[in-house]
């Protein structure tokens, strides 16, 4: 499942997310979402866990929780919706 988490510090590295979230199980891949053009952060992320039971965990423990001084926004990514 994949999980998007905004509201992230824009000094928030991938690591950082990686270690908050690896108490609810196996990720299998962290990436904060960055601007193409200056390479700063956008302020959010997807984390991708296998584990659906592990990753649901993950959502309703993390969803308003304080990291690096701002409250996350945590929930089920939705896919992409494609442009007509």
């Amino acid at each position: 499942m994949t999980i998007y988490i905004g509201n992230v510090s824009y000094k928030l590295r991938e690591d950082d997310l990686q270690a908050a979230f690896a108490e609810f199980g196996t990720i299998s891949s962290v990436k904060i979402i960055k601007d193409k053009v200056t390479k700063k952060s956008k302020g959010y992320g997807f984390i991708e866990m296998d584990n659906e039971e592990e990753a649901e965990r993950a959502i309703e423990a993390m969803n308003g929780k304080e990291l690096q001084g701002r409250a996350l926004k945590v929930h089920k990514a939705h896919p992409r919706k494609e442009e007509e």
